[in-house]
């Protein structure tokens, strides 16, 4: 039978019971895999396996054909056991129906795409088959061309996927094929279920409930599972098809295997207004298509879950999902609205709060939250924790250049109090900030235009006239002749002069993770400048810039999103004009184009590492536009 080695695979839901068994045969059969799950990646996922933590509802289009998968396994789900919560209203149709139809919308258009293979479930027949008010001498096979009548939310959730898949298949047949596993009840290692969890309780010597004892399941194994939706990704069939062992099960027979690895197990008959059950798959379809049938059943599994949750390490501590602070918000409602957008990937709940001296400040109207921040010079950092821990922050955005060395000294305290800064070090701030001690302290490193304090230690024809410190555009002065230049400095507080060098102006944006690497890097044109700020700016790609651009931010020691400001001569070579060490005003089209800062910030603010995140650059040039825009709130 064909596998799937060297094919690029994406699985939703990839770290949950079954899909870390999945991620296991596909990485030892050679294939490239890319997961997209809520949770925290797991600790036994190898390098290779390419991982996007967060809500897969607002996974892009760019990230999904960047990647490019020929083969979808849809495993995300959101399901409860036995009743249904009111609350699950709300879950059901944003993590089942609405991320079922979002990807599949999404996946559709993915040039690659060959085959989609969607875990259903067997939820969906009519539970008056196999449903009855007094127990069965024994279970009922279902077929596939049994009638259907979901027995709740999530049973209805999967069978609307099951259609939609029909549905598309009737338009994409020439594209991909999809196929649509119905999976009876599972159980597995790091799993919710109910013999998982009997084990969990029985090593804490405690005792468990059983209830409807006489009740008929078909158990199938994640593991089990795993292969049989790895088979099916390996065919050509279509529709549907049931996957459970076709050897139900009843549930004191879990008992009577549990008792004999815990002989002194104390049992509680407990009784629910529920229905006994008695289903069982008819897997003579799933037989046929694959010709394997599940291997595993309780008496072999049962140990191994024993043996899994005895040497299981102890969970560690959730991680508190926090909120954000953007310092200086100003007007900035693009930056504002980039971070609400990063954060919502991971977490709905995240609120971004915006902070500014000014109380009416444009983008007060658009974050979760104001705080009229002190200035800078009355605020210690004592009263600066006390706030962010009263508002549950874990990430400030400084996005201010004056900013920047206050909150680079204080990192430490505020990191020691939980809370993390999207700044570099100190050290590295000042050097960026003093533009006369960025382009003469490391000069042949980073390639910078040489300053002078005095004009007459460089032999240069023309000039560039500038404040040493902070921005400053407004004020500087280019292609001056020596006489103008000297003019030009007597109305500046502290002039540089450096000399002119006529080229093309581009700005690198970056993002430097804590480690010190590189994550990702997008090139962009200064098409129209206004005021010192890109107004139309278009990105490019040059792979022998993004080299040397590489090394010379891997010489800054710098950490967090960057941008580099360079002059591309006529034959090509690059002129560094200076750095800031933050988000800048045309930043958020380098975020378009995949270079996704303020996610990967709140990711190593929680505490986990980027390593398996993957940067993918659109390949394609984006022009960005920057222009007033009308807002009703």
């Amino acid at each position: 039978m064909p596998n799937l080695k060297g094919k690029r695979v994406f699985i939703s839901g990839g770290a949950g019971v079954i899909g870390r068994e999945l991620v296991q045969l596909l990485v030892a059969d050679g294939a490239i895999v890319m997961v997209g799950d809520l949770v925290e990646i797991p600790a036994d996922y190898q390098k290779q396996v390419i991982y996007r933590r967060g809500d897969l509802n607002y996974i892009t289009q760019q990230e999904l054909n960047s990647f490019n998968p020929e083969v979808f396994f849809h495993l995300a789900a959101t399901f409860e056991r036995s009743a249904e919560s009111y609350e699950h209203w709300e879950e059901n149709f944003w993590h089942n129906i609405r991320l079922s139809n979002y990807l599949m919308t999404t996946m559709r258009n993915v040039p690659g795409v060959k085959r989609v293979v969607n875990a259903s479930s067997y939820l969906i027949y009519n539970k008056e088959l196999y449903n009855f008010d007094q127990p069965q001498a024994k279970a009922i096979k279902l077929k596939e061309t049994d009638p259907i009548n979901p027995r709740n939310l999530t049973g209805l959730a999967k069978l609307a996927h099951e259609i939609e898949l029909g549905f598309l298949s009737k338009f994409n047949s020439d594209k991909f094929s999809s196929t649509s596993a119905r999976i009876y009840r599972g159980y597995g290692k790091n799993s919710r279920d109910v013999i998982s969890r009997w084990v969990r309780d029985l090593l804490d010597n405690k005792k468990i409930t059983v209830y409807k004892q006489e009740g008929w399941f078909d158990y199938i194994y994640a593991g089990d599972t795993a292969k049989g939706l790895y088979k099916l990704a390996c065919i050509d069939s279509t529709g549907i098809v049931n996957l459970g062992t076709g050897r139900s099960r009843q549930v004191k027979d879990v008992v009577e295997v549990l008792k004999k690895h815990f002989p002194r197990m104390e049992v509680e008959y407990g009784d629910l207004d529920i229905q006994y059950e008695a289903s069982e798959a008819d897997i003579t379809e799933f037989n046929k298509l694959t010709n394997w049938q599940p291997e595993r059943y309780l008496e072999d599994v049962i140990p191994e879950l024993i043996d899994f949750e005895k040497n299981r390490t102890t969970a560690v501590a959730k991680k508190e999902i926090g909120n954000v602070l953007i310092t200086s918000v100003a007007k900035k409602v693009p930056l504002v609205e980039a971070v609400k957008k990063a954060v919502r990937k991971i977490n709905g709940t995240i609120k971004v709060l915006g902070a500014d001296m000014d109380a009416a400040c444009l983008s007060s109207n658009f974050t979760d939250g104001f705080w009229t921040m002190p200035r800078l010079s009355n605020l210690p950092v004592a009263d600066l924790i006390t706030y962010c821990k009263s508002q549950n922050i874990c990430l400030i955005i400084p996005t201010r250049d004056g900013e920047l060395a206050y909150f680079s000294k204080a990192k430490e305290e505020l990191v020691k109090a939980g809370i993390n800064v999207m700044v570099s070090d100190f050290q590295s701030i000042k050097r960026c900030l003093d533009k006369l001690l960025f382009s003469n302290e490391r000069g042949d490193e980073i390639l910078a235009i040489p300053s002078f304090l005095n004009i007459d230690e460089s032999n240069a024809s023309y000039f560039v006239v500038k404040e040493r410190y902070g921005a400053g555009l407004l004020s500087i002065g280019i292609n001056l002749d020596k006489e103008s230049a000297i003019n030009h400095s007597k109305k500046l507080q502290n002039p540089i002069f450096q000399p002119c060098v006529l080229g093309n102006e581009v700005s690198i944006d970056a993002y430097i993770t804590r480690s010190g690497d590189i994550k990702g890097i997008v090139l962009r044109k200064r098409d129209v400048v206004v005021n010192g700020e890109s107004q139309i700016t278009s990105t490019f790609i040059d792979e022998k810039l993004q080299i040397t651009f590489s090394k010379i931010i891997e010489n800054l020691n710098l950490y967090g999103h960057i941008i580099l400001q360079a002059l591309i001569d006529e034959k090509g070579n690059a002129h560094v004009i200076e750095c800031n060490a933050r988000f800048g005003g045309a930043s958020t089209l380098a975020v378009q184009a995949g270079l996704d800062s303020f996610y990967w910030a709140y990711i190593e603010a929680i505490g986990e590492s980027l390593e398996n995140c993957a940067f993918y650059h659109s390949v394609t040039s984006i022009k960005q536009v920057r222009h007033p825009h009308d807002s009703y709130l």
